[in-house]
């Protein structure tokens, strides 16, 4: 199979990046979910999350966006944290009794966390610029 460097430097980008993505995020979740939620379960969300949207914001979205960065971004980052908070409530909070706070600290934890690693990945755009 012929290979492509810069596919594999796109790719091995794309590893690095997600990599950075789930440690931040699962950071942010390990002290922003609410205590229903035990530790093994954060560490689960903060990788499962982040694998089932970053296939999405890195390799569907940008084709559909070139040459239209604050388009994409734009897209991406409201189509992450929506996402995610979905796949969130269906996997962990709704198999749980209700619970209002709880559920709403949640959501705004699985929110900060897409924040987070948005922050910085841009901080790291605007470093190699």
């Amino acid at each position: 199979m012929p290979s492509d460097p810069a596919l594999s430097a796109y790719l091995l980008q794309m590893l690095g990046c997600y990599l950075l993505t789930v440690a931040v995020e699962t950071a942010v979740l390990l002290v922003g979910l609410s205590r229903r939620h035990p530790v093994r379960a954060r560490l689960f969300a903060g990788a499962w999350l982040t694998a089932c949207t970053y296939p999405v914001v890195w390799l569907v979205l940008p084709p559909l966006f070139p040459d239209r960065r604050g388009l994409y971004l734009l897209v991406a980052e409201t189509f992450a944290p929506v996402a995610e908070c979905v796949l969130f409530w269906l996997a962990f909070v709704r198999p749980l009794p209700p619970a209002r706070r709880a559920s709403a600290r949640d959501l705004l934890a699985v929110v900060a966390a897409n924040l987070g690693s948005f922050g910085v990945g841009e901080l790291i755009y605007a470093l190699g610029r």
